[in-house]
């Protein structure tokens, strides 16, 4: 008899004991927000800012309701305003273009690669289109980061980076999310530390950061903000930038204070479970393993293939039969979004033109999370499966 896996793909890792007696402490205190403390107090979000801009080398950081707000107050940091174009990538989640919609932008869709990055060939070809990158580090694959520095530092254009799902990665030594002007990071609960909604800014950039801390709506209580710059950055911004409140609340910044400080140690977790899933996948008929740079430290929270040359029906019977054995797949070709899957040419408030290279390699990505509630032989069985299934249906095409 065919094995099946009964493992839940949403389920997450329940929030550790020292988050839940911190988000106790918050509630009974009754201050949830963020600028409602007591004599002498910090606050559980003033001391979170302050702890990931140690953890990242970045010398301000500011927390706010959700990575997707992070994206947009970055955007409206280095001036971006309606009917700019910014580049971003065509393979990416639609909060990153909806961050560019929400300011008035206009996406410039570059290119996607075999490795699942941005294609920096047609990064380079579309560089005088727009002054700002919104670089999105797509399901935690890095490109040549030294390669796209250079490019945009050529060319003058501001990177932002998305690093929803790089939280804890790195490119060399640097961490994802400081090689730009700012870093994006989410708190949402299927990214690396869960506060259900949430998000993180980090610059080394005075102005900017101070002027993400009055959009965020800091009204004048700026100088509250242990990872903020100097009060005479606000001098004039403080007249010039509009409240866009955003900022997160005491409860999330408790639940997630302990687990950033165990972070290291999850990305290790996922890791094992990605290269169990990996090694399982290795070789099998008609399915491409994707490759990792070799300067590239990822965090293995998800897990992409790609089916390559296939049809959509053949794609669709191969997730339908691993379906069948419980594991669950997302196809990021279909021709209609499904859940959190899309493409840009079905973001329609975006206008695009096409890209058949990027469309091919679209038509195959396969994408499966790892949840750390999964042990590595659940991985190891799971890998077994979708090795089964996508030969059957490969041999049988």
């Amino acid at each position: 008899m065919s094995e099946r896996f009964t493992g839940s793909f949403t389920q997450q890792e329940p929030i550790p004991q020292a988050g839940i007696d911190a988000a106790m402490r918050v509630l009974q205190s009754g201050r949830l927000h963020r600028y409602n403390v007591a004599a002498g107090e910090h606050g559980e979000t003033a001391l979170l800012e302050q702890e990931f801009a140690a953890m990242v080398d970045a010398k301000y950081c500011l927390a706010v309701a959700s990575g997707g707000y992070a994206m947009a107050t970055a955007l409206r940091a280095v001036g971006v305003k309606a009917g700019d174009k910014v580049l971003s990538n065509a393979f990416t989640l639609a909060p990153v273009p909806g961050a560019i919609a929400a300011v008035g932008g206009v996406p410039v869709f570059v290119g996607v690669t075999r490795d699942l990055t941005i294609d920096l060939d047609d990064l380079a070809a579309k560089a005088d289109q727009a002054s700002v990158l919104l670089l999105s580090h797509m399901r935690g694959h890095m490109c040549d980061m030294d390669r796209l520095m250079a490019i945009c530092g050529a060319a003058g254009i501001k990177v932002i980076e998305d690093c929803a799902h790089t939280m804890g990665a790195k490119w060399g030594d640097t961490h994802s999310g400081r090689h730009g002007v700012m870093g994006c990071y989410s708190c949402q609960t299927y990214k690396h530390v869960n506060s259900g909604e949430g998000g993180l800014l980090v610059s080394d950039d005075d102005e900017l950061m101070a002027r993400a801390i009055m959009l965020s709506g800091s009204y004048m209580l700026f100088e509250r903000h242990l990872a903020g710059p100097p009060k005479e950055a606000y001098a004039q911004i403080k007249y010039e930038t509009p409240n866009i409140s955003g900022r997160m609340d005491h409860l999330r910044a408790a639940i997630l204070r302990p687990q950033l400080a165990d972070l290291e140690t999850q990305v290790q977790r996922w890791n094992d479970r990605y290269r169990a899933v990996e090694q399982g996948l290795a070789d099998t008929p008609g399915l491409t393993v994707i490759k990792r740079h070799a300067k590239e430290s990822y965090v293995g929270s998800s897990i992409q293939f790609l089916l390559e040359g296939w049809n959509g029906e053949a794609v669709n019977a191969a997730i339908a039969r691993c379906a069948a054995r419980g594991v669950e797949l997302k196809w990021f070709g279909g021709a209609e979004p499904v859940a959190f899957t899309s493409r840009y040419d079905s973001w329609r408030y975006a206008p695009s033109e096409a890209m058949p290279g990027t469309d091919e390699i679209l038509r195959g990505i396969v994408d499966m999370r790892l949840p750390l509630t999964f042990s590595e032989s659940d991985c190891a069985q799971v890998a077994r499966i979708i090795r089964a299934e996508v030969s059957a249906v490969y041999q049988a095409s």
